[in-house]
Protein backbone atom coordinates (compact mmCIF):
# COMPACT_ATOMS: atom_id res chain seq x y z
CA UNK A 1 0.00 0.00 0.00
CA UNK A 2 1.34 3.35 -1.04
CA UNK A 3 0.36 5.53 1.91
CA UNK A 4 -1.15 5.63 5.40
CA UNK A 5 -4.54 6.68 4.04
CA UNK A 6 -4.83 3.50 2.01
CA UNK A 7 -3.96 1.51 5.12
CA UNK A 8 -6.73 3.33 6.99
CA UNK A 9 -9.20 2.73 4.15
CA UNK A 10 -8.34 -0.97 4.26
CA UNK A 11 -8.88 -1.00 8.05
CA UNK A 12 -12.28 0.68 7.71
CA UNK A 13 -13.40 -1.88 5.11
CA UNK A 14 -12.11 -4.77 7.23
CA UNK A 15 -14.08 -3.57 10.24
CA UNK A 16 -17.30 -2.50 8.51
CA UNK A 17 -17.62 -4.58 5.32
CA UNK A 18 -19.62 -4.54 3.15
CA UNK A 19 -19.35 -0.77 3.02
CA UNK A 20 -19.96 1.94 0.42
CA UNK A 21 -17.93 5.00 -0.55
CA UNK A 22 -19.86 7.58 1.47
CA UNK A 23 -19.65 5.49 4.64
CA UNK A 24 -15.92 4.94 4.17
CA UNK A 25 -15.39 8.70 3.84
CA UNK A 26 -17.41 9.38 7.00
CA UNK A 27 -15.23 6.98 9.02
CA UNK A 28 -11.81 8.22 7.88
CA UNK A 29 -9.76 10.35 10.27
CA UNK A 30 -9.20 12.98 7.58
CA UNK A 31 -11.92 13.59 5.04
CA UNK A 32 -11.09 13.01 1.38
CA UNK A 33 -12.88 13.64 -1.88
CA UNK A 34 -14.72 10.89 -3.69
CA UNK A 35 -12.21 10.88 -6.62
CA UNK A 36 -9.30 10.53 -4.18
CA UNK A 37 -10.97 7.67 -2.35
CA UNK A 38 -11.82 5.98 -5.64
CA UNK A 39 -8.14 6.07 -6.59
CA UNK A 40 -7.26 4.46 -3.25
CA UNK A 41 -9.93 1.82 -3.72
CA UNK A 42 -8.71 1.08 -7.24
CA UNK A 43 -5.15 0.60 -5.90
CA UNK A 44 -6.38 -1.75 -3.17
CA UNK A 45 -8.38 -3.73 -5.73
CA UNK A 46 -5.37 -3.95 -8.05
CA UNK A 47 -3.28 -5.42 -5.22
CA UNK A 48 -6.15 -7.85 -4.48
CA UNK A 49 -6.65 -6.64 -0.91
CA UNK A 50 -10.33 -5.81 -1.58
CA UNK A 51 -13.05 -6.46 -4.12
CA UNK A 52 -16.36 -4.78 -4.96
CA UNK A 53 -19.96 -5.91 -5.25
CA UNK A 54 -22.60 -4.03 -7.23
CA UNK A 55 -22.24 -1.00 -9.48
CA UNK A 56 -22.65 2.73 -9.37
CA UNK A 57 -23.91 4.39 -6.17
CA UNK A 58 -24.79 1.00 -4.61
CA UNK A 59 -21.27 -0.49 -4.92
CA UNK A 60 -19.93 -2.06 -1.72
CA UNK A 61 -16.38 -3.04 -0.83
CA UNK A 62 -15.21 -6.16 0.98
CA UNK A 63 -11.89 -7.72 1.99
CA UNK A 64 -10.36 -10.17 -0.48
CA UNK A 65 -9.78 -13.14 1.82
CA UNK A 66 -7.13 -14.79 -0.37
CA UNK A 67 -4.69 -11.89 -0.49
CA UNK A 68 -4.03 -11.05 3.14
CA UNK A 69 -0.61 -12.57 3.89
CA UNK A 70 0.99 -9.14 4.24
CA UNK A 71 -2.02 -6.84 4.47
CA UNK A 72 -1.51 -3.87 6.84
CA UNK A 73 -3.96 -5.07 9.48
CA UNK A 74 -4.02 -3.14 12.74
CA UNK A 75 -4.11 -6.04 15.19
CA UNK A 76 -5.60 -3.99 18.03
CA UNK A 77 -8.33 -2.63 15.77
CA UNK A 78 -9.04 -6.12 14.47
CA UNK A 79 -9.61 -7.52 17.96
CA UNK A 80 -12.00 -4.70 18.79
CA UNK A 81 -14.44 -6.75 16.72
CA UNK A 82 -16.29 -9.41 18.67
CA UNK A 83 -15.51 -13.01 17.75
CA UNK A 84 -18.76 -13.40 15.79
CA UNK A 85 -18.30 -10.11 13.92
CA UNK A 86 -14.84 -10.81 12.54
CA UNK A 87 -14.71 -11.66 8.79
CA UNK A 88 -12.75 -14.90 8.79
CA UNK A 89 -11.89 -18.06 6.89
CA UNK A 90 -13.80 -20.44 9.13
CA UNK A 91 -12.27 -23.59 7.61
CA UNK A 92 -8.74 -24.67 6.72
CA UNK A 93 -7.70 -23.00 3.45
CA UNK A 94 -5.97 -25.58 1.19
CA UNK A 95 -4.80 -22.81 -1.16
CA UNK A 96 -2.46 -21.49 1.53
CA UNK A 97 0.32 -23.87 0.48
CA UNK A 98 0.36 -22.53 -3.07
CA UNK A 99 0.39 -18.95 -1.78
CA UNK A 100 3.29 -19.63 0.57
CA UNK A 101 5.21 -21.63 -2.04
CA UNK A 102 5.38 -18.72 -4.47
CA UNK A 103 5.89 -15.96 -1.90
CA UNK A 104 9.08 -14.63 -0.35
CA UNK A 105 8.13 -14.25 3.31
CA UNK A 106 10.93 -11.86 4.30
CA UNK A 107 11.98 -8.59 2.71
CA UNK A 108 15.61 -8.01 1.75
CA UNK A 109 16.01 -5.67 4.74
CA UNK A 110 14.57 -8.29 7.09
CA UNK A 111 16.86 -10.98 5.71
CA UNK A 112 19.85 -8.69 6.06
CA UNK A 113 19.01 -8.05 9.72
CA UNK A 114 18.45 -11.75 10.45
CA UNK A 115 21.75 -12.66 8.76
CA UNK A 116 23.57 -9.99 10.75
CA UNK A 117 22.13 -11.35 14.02
CA UNK A 118 23.00 -14.93 13.01
CA UNK A 119 26.58 -13.94 12.22
CA UNK A 120 26.91 -12.26 15.61
CA UNK A 121 25.49 -15.35 17.32
CA UNK A 122 27.83 -17.73 15.50
CA UNK A 123 30.86 -15.61 16.34
CA UNK A 124 29.86 -15.68 20.01
CA UNK A 125 29.56 -19.44 19.89
CA UNK A 126 33.14 -19.82 18.63
CA UNK A 127 34.53 -17.77 21.53
CA UNK A 128 32.71 -19.51 24.40
CA UNK A 129 34.09 -22.36 26.46
CA UNK A 130 32.15 -25.66 26.49
CA UNK A 131 31.20 -24.96 30.12
CA UNK A 132 29.74 -21.56 29.23
CA UNK A 133 27.80 -22.99 26.30
CA UNK A 134 26.39 -25.71 28.55
CA UNK A 135 25.24 -23.13 31.10
CA UNK A 136 23.68 -20.96 28.40
CA UNK A 137 21.92 -23.96 26.87
CA UNK A 138 20.46 -24.68 30.30
CA UNK A 139 19.33 -21.07 30.76
CA UNK A 140 17.73 -21.01 27.32
CA UNK A 141 16.05 -24.38 27.98
CA UNK A 142 14.57 -23.13 31.26
CA UNK A 143 13.29 -19.89 29.75
CA UNK A 144 11.80 -21.56 26.67
CA UNK A 145 10.14 -24.25 28.81
CA UNK A 146 8.65 -21.58 31.04
CA UNK A 147 7.40 -19.29 28.26
CA UNK A 148 6.15 -22.07 25.98
CA UNK A 149 4.20 -23.54 28.91
CA UNK A 150 2.94 -20.12 29.99
CA UNK A 151 1.52 -19.54 26.50
CA UNK A 152 -0.52 -22.72 27.07
CA UNK A 153 -1.84 -21.51 30.44
CA UNK A 154 0.77 -23.03 32.78
CA UNK A 155 1.02 -20.89 35.95
CA UNK A 156 4.58 -21.74 37.01
CA UNK A 157 6.67 -18.57 37.17
CA UNK A 158 10.22 -18.43 35.89
CA UNK A 159 11.84 -18.92 39.32
CA UNK A 160 9.72 -21.98 40.14
CA UNK A 161 10.45 -23.33 36.65
CA UNK A 162 14.18 -23.00 37.29
CA UNK A 163 13.83 -24.78 40.64
CA UNK A 164 11.98 -27.64 38.96
CA UNK A 165 14.12 -28.09 35.85
CA UNK A 166 17.49 -27.41 37.43
CA UNK A 167 17.09 -28.91 40.90
CA UNK A 168 13.95 -31.10 40.51
CA UNK A 169 12.18 -29.11 43.24
CA UNK A 170 8.42 -29.02 42.58
CA UNK A 171 6.17 -26.17 43.64
CA UNK A 172 3.23 -27.13 45.86
CA UNK A 173 1.29 -24.15 44.44
CA UNK A 174 0.92 -25.81 41.06
CA UNK A 175 -0.73 -28.88 39.59
CA UNK A 176 0.93 -32.15 38.66
CA UNK A 177 0.01 -31.58 35.01
CA UNK A 178 1.84 -28.26 35.02
CA UNK A 179 4.90 -29.94 36.50
CA UNK A 180 4.83 -32.69 33.87
CA UNK A 181 4.39 -30.15 31.04
CA UNK A 182 7.58 -28.37 32.08
CA UNK A 183 9.58 -31.56 32.56
CA UNK A 184 8.41 -32.73 29.13
CA UNK A 185 9.73 -29.53 27.61
CA UNK A 186 13.12 -30.26 29.14
CA UNK A 187 13.12 -33.77 27.67
CA UNK A 188 12.02 -32.61 24.23
CA UNK A 189 14.55 -29.76 24.13
CA UNK A 190 17.34 -32.13 25.15
CA UNK A 191 16.25 -34.48 22.37
CA UNK A 192 16.26 -31.87 19.61
CA UNK A 193 19.59 -30.48 20.78
CA UNK A 194 21.15 -33.95 20.60
CA UNK A 195 19.52 -34.74 17.24
CA UNK A 196 19.44 -31.29 15.63
CA UNK A 197 21.01 -32.32 12.32
CA UNK A 198 18.12 -34.72 11.74
CA UNK A 199 15.90 -31.66 11.23
CA UNK A 200 17.68 -30.34 8.15
CA UNK A 201 14.67 -31.96 6.55
CA UNK A 202 11.42 -32.45 8.44
CA UNK A 203 8.83 -35.22 8.20
CA UNK A 204 5.61 -36.21 9.91
CA UNK A 205 7.52 -38.83 11.89
CA UNK A 206 10.01 -36.29 13.20
CA UNK A 207 7.20 -33.93 14.23
CA UNK A 208 5.42 -36.79 15.99
CA UNK A 209 8.59 -37.64 17.93
CA UNK A 210 8.66 -34.15 19.40
CA UNK A 211 4.92 -34.21 20.10
CA UNK A 212 5.23 -37.57 21.89
CA UNK A 213 7.93 -36.22 24.21
CA UNK A 214 6.00 -33.02 24.95
CA UNK A 215 2.76 -34.82 25.83
CA UNK A 216 4.18 -37.82 27.73
CA UNK A 217 2.00 -38.75 30.74
CA UNK A 218 -0.50 -35.99 29.97
CA UNK A 219 -3.24 -38.27 28.65
CA UNK A 220 -2.86 -37.07 25.06
CA UNK A 221 -3.23 -39.42 22.08
CA UNK A 222 0.04 -39.85 20.20
CA UNK A 223 -1.61 -40.40 16.81
CA UNK A 224 -2.96 -37.78 14.45
CA UNK A 225 -6.26 -36.32 15.55
CA UNK A 226 -9.47 -38.09 14.45
CA UNK A 227 -12.05 -35.69 15.84
CA UNK A 228 -13.02 -32.04 15.57
CA UNK A 229 -11.30 -29.56 17.87
CA UNK A 230 -12.47 -26.09 18.81
CA UNK A 231 -9.99 -23.31 19.49
CA UNK A 232 -10.74 -20.77 22.19
CA UNK A 233 -11.13 -17.23 20.89
CA UNK A 234 -11.91 -18.00 17.25
CA UNK A 235 -14.54 -19.51 14.95
CA UNK A 236 -11.84 -21.13 12.83
CA UNK A 237 -12.05 -24.92 12.91
CA UNK A 238 -9.17 -27.09 11.62
CA UNK A 239 -9.55 -30.23 9.55
CA UNK A 240 -11.06 -33.20 11.39
CA UNK A 241 -10.51 -36.11 8.96
CA UNK A 242 -7.27 -38.01 9.71
CA UNK A 243 -6.53 -38.73 6.04
CA UNK A 244 -6.82 -35.03 5.16
CA UNK A 245 -4.74 -34.03 8.18
CA UNK A 246 -1.98 -36.41 7.11
CA UNK A 247 -2.21 -35.32 3.48
CA UNK A 248 -1.83 -31.66 4.40
CA UNK A 249 0.96 -32.36 6.89
CA UNK A 250 2.83 -34.03 4.03
CA UNK A 251 2.23 -30.96 1.85
CA UNK A 252 3.50 -28.78 4.70
CA UNK A 253 6.68 -30.83 5.08
CA UNK A 254 7.26 -30.70 1.32
CA UNK A 255 6.77 -26.93 1.31
CA UNK A 256 9.20 -26.41 4.19
CA UNK A 257 11.82 -28.78 2.79
CA UNK A 258 11.64 -27.10 -0.63
CA UNK A 259 12.28 -23.64 0.80
CA UNK A 260 15.92 -22.62 0.44
CA UNK A 261 15.84 -19.98 3.17
CA UNK A 262 16.15 -21.44 6.68
CA UNK A 263 14.29 -18.52 8.29
CA UNK A 264 11.31 -19.28 6.05
CA UNK A 265 11.57 -22.95 6.97
CA UNK A 266 11.43 -22.17 10.70
CA UNK A 267 8.65 -19.58 10.41
CA UNK A 268 6.51 -21.92 8.32
CA UNK A 269 7.07 -24.79 10.76
CA UNK A 270 5.84 -22.84 13.78
CA UNK A 271 2.86 -21.27 12.07
CA UNK A 272 1.63 -24.16 9.89
CA UNK A 273 1.79 -26.91 12.53
CA UNK A 274 -0.23 -24.59 14.76
CA UNK A 275 -2.67 -23.89 11.91
CA UNK A 276 -3.21 -27.55 11.01
CA UNK A 277 -3.63 -28.62 14.67
CA UNK A 278 -2.78 -32.23 13.75
CA UNK A 279 -2.95 -33.55 17.33
CA UNK A 280 -5.69 -33.43 19.95
CA UNK A 281 -3.41 -31.31 22.18
CA UNK A 282 0.15 -29.98 22.31
CA UNK A 283 0.12 -28.51 18.80
CA UNK A 284 1.63 -25.08 19.48
CA UNK A 285 4.26 -26.55 21.79
CA UNK A 286 5.21 -29.02 19.07
CA UNK A 287 5.28 -26.21 16.51
CA UNK A 288 7.64 -24.04 18.57
CA UNK A 289 10.09 -26.86 19.25
CA UNK A 290 10.01 -28.18 15.67
CA UNK A 291 10.82 -24.70 14.37
CA UNK A 292 13.68 -24.43 16.87
CA UNK A 293 14.97 -27.83 15.77
CA UNK A 294 15.11 -26.50 12.20
CA UNK A 295 17.11 -23.46 13.31
CA UNK A 296 19.50 -25.60 15.35
CA UNK A 297 19.96 -27.97 12.40
CA UNK A 298 21.51 -25.05 10.52
CA UNK A 299 23.55 -23.83 13.53
CA UNK A 300 21.31 -20.82 14.06
CA UNK A 301 20.03 -19.40 17.32
CA UNK A 302 16.82 -20.98 18.70
CA UNK A 303 14.05 -18.81 20.13
CA UNK A 304 12.92 -18.75 23.76
CA UNK A 305 9.98 -16.32 23.23
CA UNK A 306 10.93 -14.99 26.66
CA UNK A 307 10.03 -11.37 25.97
CA UNK A 308 6.67 -11.91 24.23
CA UNK A 309 3.37 -11.85 26.12
CA UNK A 310 1.08 -14.89 25.74
CA UNK A 311 -1.70 -12.56 24.61
CA UNK A 312 0.36 -11.01 21.82
CA UNK A 313 1.52 -14.45 20.70
CA UNK A 314 -2.02 -15.84 20.58
CA UNK A 315 -3.48 -12.81 18.79
CA UNK A 316 -0.82 -12.91 16.08
CA UNK A 317 -1.34 -16.66 15.63
CA UNK A 318 -5.14 -16.38 15.52
CA UNK A 319 -4.80 -13.73 12.82
CA UNK A 320 -3.15 -16.37 10.65
CA UNK A 321 -5.87 -18.89 11.47
CA UNK A 322 -8.64 -16.46 10.62
CA UNK A 323 -7.25 -14.50 7.66
CA UNK A 324 -4.05 -16.36 6.70
CA UNK A 325 -2.34 -13.10 7.62
CA UNK A 326 1.31 -13.93 8.35
CA UNK A 327 2.78 -10.45 8.80
CA UNK A 328 1.86 -9.97 12.47
CA UNK A 329 3.34 -13.31 13.56
CA UNK A 330 6.35 -12.85 11.27
CA UNK A 331 7.14 -9.52 12.95
CA UNK A 332 6.82 -11.14 16.39
CA UNK A 333 9.07 -14.00 15.25
CA UNK A 334 11.73 -11.63 13.92
CA UNK A 335 11.71 -9.67 17.19
CA UNK A 336 12.14 -12.88 19.17
CA UNK A 337 14.97 -14.08 16.94
CA UNK A 338 16.82 -10.79 17.40
CA UNK A 339 16.16 -10.96 21.14
CA UNK A 340 17.53 -14.50 21.35
CA UNK A 341 20.73 -13.69 19.46
CA UNK A 342 21.36 -10.73 21.75
CA UNK A 343 20.52 -12.35 25.10
CA UNK A 344 21.93 -15.88 24.92
CA UNK A 345 25.39 -17.36 24.56
CA UNK A 346 27.21 -14.08 24.98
Amino acid sequence: MKNDRQKEVFGVILKHQPIGVSDIISLLTEKVSVPTLNRDLAALKKDQFIYSQGKGPSVKYLIHMNGLLFAPIDINQYYELEIDQRPILEKFNPAIFDSLKTTSLFSSNELEKLAECSSSFQKKMTTQTPGTIQKENERWMIELSWKSSQIEGNTYDLIDTEQLLKYNISSAKHSEQERIMLLNHKSAITFIRENAKDYIGISIGKIMEIHSLLTLNLGVEKSLRNRLVRITGTRYTPLDIPLLIQENLEKMCELINDKENVYEKALLAVILISYLQPFEDGNKRTARLTANAVLMAYDLCPLSYRSVSPSDYKKAMLLFYELNHIKAFKNLWIDQYIFATEHYFG
